[in-house]
């Protein structure tokens, strides 16, 4: 028992007055933790209803401070602290419906249920698109080591390589994780670029696939094909898709009739499709 020698409240020198406790060993402890062992212990016993919520809204209310307090650790990450504040009260929430008070204090089963919540939110909703967890992961080693290799003032700006030899990933996977770390919100493609008086969209300046590629793919695969027809079938195919004539102007002009033009019309393209794409079948059946 320690004693103040000075004057006490009442006038009376020499009153003693007890000390505060003093923390547990090695336990931490905070302004926002507050002693609520009496009322985990009672909302245990209760079974469901207006009581037991009652007293289920007096621990949210105590402890929402401690929960603001771990959503405060994660401001300007893009998410605004009202949102973060909200994501934390939901696992401080989580936590009070799953504690069990015969195993050890609230405070060291809530911390890392509140962080692990507003953890989730941020991998689960920050993306504006779906992004693989083995990505997530990634981005967040490369993000820590990144962290952990600029502590020294002055310290360059880690490498690939450095960052791989500090985490055991590949360069490859270092490479992926630092794209994901850059890459976490989209650009509207409608997105003007700023390059000059005449402003044009980010889409105007990406490329696409020219349609006439596969054209001259095709033509050159059906070369060899329509070379081995016969003169008179290549001659209809000629008259009817180049010259653009009928299927009855070809058969009055060879002397035949229509019904023959059209099959050797379709038993010629089948001919040349089937040389085309017997080859191409025949590795897709080997795999």
């Amino acid at each position: 028992m320690l004693t103040d020698e000075s004057t006490s409240p009442t006038g009376t020198p020499g009153t003693p007055t007890a000390a505060a406790p003093a923390p547990a060993p090695g336990r931490r402890t905070h302004d926002d933790a507050p002693a609520t062992a009496d009322l985990f212990a009672r909302l245990a016993e209760l079974a469901d209803g207006p009581e037991r919520d009652a007293v289920r809204d007096e621990l949210v209310t105590a402890w929402l401070p401690m929960a603001h307090r771990i959503a405060g650790r994660f401001r300007d990450r893009g998410e605004s602290v009202e949102d973060l504040r909200q994501v934390a009260a939901l696992g401080l929430v989580k936590a009070i419906d799953r504690f069990d008070p015969s195993r050890g204090a609230f405070e060291s089963y809530a911390v890392p249920t509140i962080t692990g919540e507003v953890k989730r939110h941020f991998r689960d909703r920050m993306w504006a698109l779906r992004v693989p967890r083995r990505v997530q992961e990634l981005r967040n080693r490369v993000r820590v080591a990144r962290r952990e290799l600029t502590q020294t003032p002055g310290s360059p700006e880690p490498t690939p390589a450095a960052i791989a030899a500090h985490t055991g990933l590949t360069e490859e996977e270092v490479t992926a994780g630092t794209e994901a770390l850059e890459s976490f919100s989209t650009l509207s493609l409608d997105a003007e670029l700023a390059t000059g008086d005449d402003g044009y969209s980010l889409a105007d300046a990406l490329g696409a696939a020219d349609g006439a590629y596969d054209v001259v793919v095709d033509r050159e695969a059906a070369k060899e094909g329509l070379r081995r027809l016969p003169e008179r079938e290549r001659a209809i195919l000629y008259m009817r898709f180049f010259e653009d004539m009928t299927q009855s102007r070809i058969a009055d002009r060879l002397g035949i009739s229509q019904m023959h033009v059209s099959r050797l019309i379709s038993r010629s393209c089948a001919r040349v499709r089937d040389e085309v794409l017997g080859p191409r079948q025949g590795v897709r059946g080997s795999r």
